[in-house]
């Protein structure tokens, strides 16, 4: 069974890094981490993942981008203006691996202004199905058991990213909820966020919103007729880094939350990249929204952990 350092409690009357309070464990869950699961709607488990995990999976990510050959169909992701993806691309890689570039990665002609390897903002959303390393680093049993310890019966693994927030133009990715994507009745997706690099305050690691999830859904993302709109639900406000939480973590650590949980991350201006590799994941015992702009075929069908 795989093991990991225990969660870091973030104090915010403290200031400087987060503090690990809890030394190396295996499953289940400590009565601590559960309290804090409720209480706060993520944990931070450091160690998660052993480093030369950690380096396959960095290397393979090179790989791809390496591989990339850009095209006319190409598109930029952005959360800042979601009109730069095209419904298309994006649909289109709900059961592939494609590649998305920077906002700031094209000029206006959409030629590179940076090095290949440098351009891309994420990979998705089938790396966990269509590539044997990702495939290996999003399944077993240590996964299995803790999506089960935070009430994931079963679980169903519809998408997967690499999100590289490259240096000097990695794009901020705005205040939301995972849940606006993946609707299911009840409310069940939980996000599985690896760090593959350090992240920190300079290179945009990710913020929360401690206890947000238990506010409501704000707004839900519609696929109707191949188009997709934001369809906005609830007026309440949108958390801000002077009300919520940074959770700098080192490389090989998981953060874990809730589909309600509100997150953030800023702009990477920084000379370093922060590459990171998520996994969105539900239960199969609650229904799974139609409207979803992310569905599978009988071709690929979705599987658990």
């Amino acid at each position: 069974m795989m093991s990991w350092t225990g969660p870091q409690v973030h104090d915010k009357t403290m200031s400087g890094p987060a503090i690990d309070v809890t030394a190396q464990q295996t499953m289940p869950l400590t009565p601590t981490q559960r309290a804090a699961w409720d209480r706060d709607g993520y944990l931070v488990l450091t160690a998660f993942k052993p480093a030369a995990e950690v380096a396959a999976a960095c290397a393979r990510a090179a790989e791809i981008v390496d591989a990339f050959v850009p095209d006319a169909g190409s598109s930029r992701f952005s959360t800042r203006d979601r009109g730069l993806v095209a419904d298309a691309a994006l649909l289109a890689s709900a059961d592939q691996v494609h590649c998305f570039f920077e906002e700031e990665a094209l000029d206006d002609a959409g030629r590179l202004r940076v090095p290949k390897a440098q351009s891309v903002n994420k990979i998705g959303h089938a790396l966990h199905e269509r590539d044997p390393i990702f495939d290996a680093f999003s399944h077993g049993p240590a996964l299995a058991a803790l999506a089960a310890e935070v009430g994931l019966t079963q679980p169903q693994v519809w998408q997967s990213q690499l999100i590289f927030k490259q240096p000097q133009i990695g794009g901020e990715v705005g205040w939301h909820q995972d849940a606006s994507f993946f609707v299911t009745d009840p409310i069940t997706v939980t996000t599985f966020w690896f760090a593959l690099e350090d992240a920190t305050l300079d290179n945009g690691c990710l913020w929360v919103q401690p206890g947000g999830h238990r506010g409501p859904l704000r707004e839900r993302y519609v696929c109707e007729q191949g188009r997709l709109r934001m369809q906005a639900l609830s007026d309440a406000p949108w958390p801000d880094t002077a009300t919520a939480l940074a959770l700098p973590v080192p490389a090989g650590t998981l953060v874990l939350f809730h589909g309600l949980l509100p997150h953030y991350s800023a702009a990477n201006r920084s000379p370093r990249s922060r590459l990171a590799y998520t996994l969105h994941v539900t239960d199969g015992r609650a229904t799974y929204a139609a409207t979803n702009w992310l569905q599978r075929t009988p071709a690929l069908p979705v599987r658990g952990l």
